[in-house]
């Protein structure tokens, strides 16, 4: 039981894996925040060029 653990605390593929996961997640988060961000402005911008035209 012991050298399963001390293999199992050896292995880094695992820490790994979830390093690059942590890190996709937070390049998700701030993607998701700026398309937001562009989104309201972009609606403002076409509502206006919209009142424009009428």
């Amino acid at each position: 039981m012991l050298s399963i653990f001390r293999k199992l605390m050896k292995n880094d593929r695992g820490a790994t894996a979830i390093e690059y996961t942590l890190i996709a997640s937070l390049i998700s988060v701030a993607a998701i925040v700026a398309m937001n961000k562009v989104g309201g402005k972009l609606t403002n911008v076409l509502t206006n060029v919209s009142n424009a035209m009428t």
